[in-house]
């Protein structure tokens, strides 16, 4: 089966339903990002604060404690998960777009990659490996990157006036 430019012959009622799908999900997932740099600054020391504390900086404006196993186990399970179905639904989408099959493959499977190195990576800095906040920032940066570039593709793949224009 023939899937690269299968989304040029979808019906407009099918294009609009995942663009629709695709803003939606965006709104989601960046307000995710927006709630990431509000509670660790988006740095690696933040990354580092936010999951095991700064009770020693005498300095600190916001008391944080270390967490919980269980809010650990909590985070990374709820993450792994709700993020694989993501990228599994864009990647299905992103799969019938027209492009360079290399390109393509590369932004359907890095993002599950991401997703480990980044969730596992928290657990991992949470457990002692503290240099795993190197990890995540860059797993992070790479989980949204790809994200982002696969939307992109796909909202204009959909909203493309030769692809608009054949139902």
């Amino acid at each position: 089966m023939q899937l690269n430019g299968l989304l040029h012959t979808f019906p407009k009622e099918i294009k609009l339903l995942i663009a629709a799908f695709v803003i939606v999900l965006s709104v989601g997932f960046y307000t995710g990002l927006l709630f990431v740099g509000e509670t660790s600054t988006a740095n690696p020391n933040g990354i580092e604060e936010q999951f095991l504390g700064n009770e020693s900086n005498e300095d600190a404006t916001v008391m944080k404690f270390k967490k919980s196993e269980q809010e650990m186990l909590t985070l990374v399970h709820n993450h792994i998960l709700s993020m694989s179905i993501i990228f599994f639904l864009v990647g299905l989408v992103l799969s019938t777009t027209k492009l360079h099959r290399k390109l393509k493959l590369f932004l359907m499977i890095e993002p599950f990659l991401s997703v480990v190195l980044t969730f596992g990576g928290l657990y991992l800095l949470w457990s002692g490996l503290v240099w795993m906040k190197y990890i995540v920032m860059i797993s992070g940066f790479f989980m949204t990157a790809s994200y982002s570039l696969s939307i992109l593709i796909i909202l204009f793949q959909i909203f493309n006036k030769k692809s608009i224009s054949k139902q």
